[in-house]
């Protein structure tokens, strides 16, 4: 491909170091040079809490924006910050390999979840964590907490927290996964649908045919198929994407599984719902179909359960 693609990302030291490694396998197998497009969103710039300000689609925002001006060739996206409606006007391009989708408790003195003492102030802008802390440790206080990985961990070193709540996917690309004390385990605390994959956008036409390609050399079959059965189940309960709902999907002896726990705001009712679906083969169209089917049910059950009463409506950005 001759020239230049221009990718489009929030500005943020993760968002940079996100982009740039899939930056860099998108350019080999494209063959084209790289220009990072730093772009702002709301979701930077306000100190709000993102409840508050729409959800964490304030990130997609300004970079949805930026791509359909033109003024990049791609975006790449945190994919649990993308709304779970399609957009007329682009397509998810690809999504990669997912990393660790576990969130992790940073606490100073080497403290894990269950040894926090009581009264201990937990960091965290995310009603999902702030719902999953509330029923795991009610003795314990949370904290409305805001800004990049460093200045929430240096909330905990400077005394002013006890601990934070962070995506384990973040750290492991900032290089700073020694600073977490706990792994939690997505059976006992599942995550934000889409946590720990990355969503390459692209606008809806389709483009140069080297870098259709190398969106398809990088794009990961089961993460696309298991992050859309985590993603419907925030769809089909009208949730938004930061509504107190964890959902976690894999793909094992030949089954999708998928569960998803619908929690209240304080975290004293929980909703959980699991089931499979057999995928007819490997190949992207089935393994879609496959999670379409078992979202449905899950979705079912949950609604059925009163979820519905338990989750704020999604606000697109």
């Amino acid at each position: 491909m001759a020239g230049v693609i221009r990718v489009g990302t929030r500005g943020s030291a993760l968002a940079m170091a996100q982009t740039r490694q899939i930056s860099e396998r998108i350019a080999k197998a494209a063959k084209a040079e790289i220009e990072l497009v730093p772009i702002t969103t709301q979701g930077d710039t306000s100190r709000a809490s993102l409840s508050s300000i729409g959800g964490t689609g304030v990130f997609a925002a300004a970079l949805r924006e930026a791509l359909l001006a033109d003024e990049c060739d791609l975006v790449v996206h945190s994919l649990k910050d993308l709304p779970t409606a399609e957009h007329e006007g682009l397509r998810l391009g690809a999504v990669p390999k997912r990393v660790d989708a576990r969130d992790v408790l940073c606490a100073r003195d080497g403290l894990t979840l269950e040894t926090l003492p009581e009264g201990a102030r937990v960091g965290t802008g995310s009603p999902r964590r702030i719902a999953q802390l509330g029923a795991a440790r009610p003795d314990v206080v949370a904290v409305d907490l805001r800004g990049n990985i460093d200045t929430r961990l240096g909330k905990v070193e400077s005394g002013e927290f006890d601990a934070v709540l962070l995506a384990a996917a973040g750290l492991g690309r900032l290089g700073r996964l020694d600073a977490a004390t706990d792994h939690l385990s997505l059976s006992d605390w599942p995550t934000a649908p889409g946590q720990g994959a990355l969503a390459i956008e692209v606008r809806r036409e389709r483009g140069d045919r080297d870098l259709e390609r190398a969106l398809e050399a990088i794009d990961h079959a089961v993460t696309r198929a298991t992050v859309l059965a985590e993603r419907l189940v925030l769809a089909g309960l009208e949730a938004g994407c930061a509504a107190p709902v964890g959902a976690t999907a894999f793909i094992e002896d030949e089954l999708l599984f998928l569960t998803a726990s619908v929690y209240s705001a304080d975290g004293t009712r929980r909703l959980t719902s699991s089931h499979a679906a057999t995928p007819e083969s490997r190949s992207a169209a089935d393994l879609a179909d496959a999670a379409r089917d078992v979202a449905d049910r899950v979705v079912d059950e949950l609604l059925g359960n009163g979820a519905a009463d338990l989750v704020p409506p999604e606000e697109q950005p």
